[in-house]
């Protein structure tokens, strides 16, 4: 383990998930096409202050340019300016809407890595509660079940039927 995660307090095993995201991140990345990588960088770029900055010296200079007398003026009903704005707008819209389509993909995917995480853990944990009563029954020691849980939760849960039950 190296110096990092042992000063954070990390255990390997945390360790080794951390690396391994960070690895699924890097493939990820490096496996997306050419059309995708331009769409994530203008959707970064758009998305940061240094746009903010660049627009407002842009937009900025194009109004003063127009308002101001002495300078020449080459739009000076704004149409153009409008005209600009609009096809932008258009073009940052769709990046945007790229960009979504792309972490919605990757969200369903998480989703889809949750889902059987807990369904795992949900199997594991009732093999472990039947082991447990396995073990209590063979020492004789008697398990208070007021409420009937204990029949309940080493029940294995059906993936299929819980489904089911929330489309219902």
């Amino acid at each position: 383990m190296n110096q990092r995660h042992q000063s954070a307090g990390l255990s390997a095993t945390l360790h080794h998930n951390i690396d391994a995201l960070r690895e699924k991140r890097r493939q990820e990345h490096l496996a997306m096409g050419l059309e995708e990588k331009v769409a994530a960088a203008i959707t970064s770029f758009t998305g940061s202050m240094r746009f903010v900055y660049l627009h407002l010296l842009i937009y900025g200079s194009w109004i003063v340019f127009n308002v101001l007398p002495g300078l020449p003026h080459f739009d000076p009903s704004f149409v153009m300016l409008a005209m600009v704005a609009s096809v932008e707008a258009i073009f940052l819209s769709t990046f945007v809407l790229i960009s979504q389509n792309r972490a919605m993909k990757a969200t369903d995917k998480r989703d889809d890595l949750d889902l059987h995480i807990n369904l795992l853990a949900e199997h594991e944990l009732t093999t472990l509660i039947r082991l447990v009563n396995a073990i209590a029954e063979k020492l004789e020691v008697a398990l208070a079940d007021r409420n009937g849980d204990l029949a309940e939760v080493t029940k294995d849960v059906a993936p299929e039927a819980v489904m089911r039950e929330i489309e219902k």
